[in-house]
């Protein structure tokens, strides 16, 4: 997958995905559940490609599930357009 291995391009993919919730109604805190179930199957399933990736499995690997939410939370904030 060509899009975990540049961080912007995941970045600007993940603000699209936040971008169409918001623009069907999705409430912060949907948006903020999907991207944790997604953090953590990337945690469990994709292979990091890049320093960034790295860094954050590694943060995910270390949370519990209160970390997990705010690093979900923080991740959505930094993918917003």
């Amino acid at each position: 997958m060509a899009i975990l291995e540049d961080w912007t391009e995941w970045k600007n993919t993940l603000g699209n995905a936040v971008e169409l919730g918001e623009n069907i109604g999705m409430s912060d805190n949907t948006i903020t559940n999907i991207a944790e179930k997604v953090g953590t199957f990337l945690a469990n399933n994709v292979d990091p490609r890049n320093p960034e990736e790295r860094l954050l499995k590694e943060m995910w690997d270390a949370s519990d599930i209160n970390d997990k939410n705010v690093l979900a939370k923080l991740i959505v904030r930094i993918t917003a357009k």
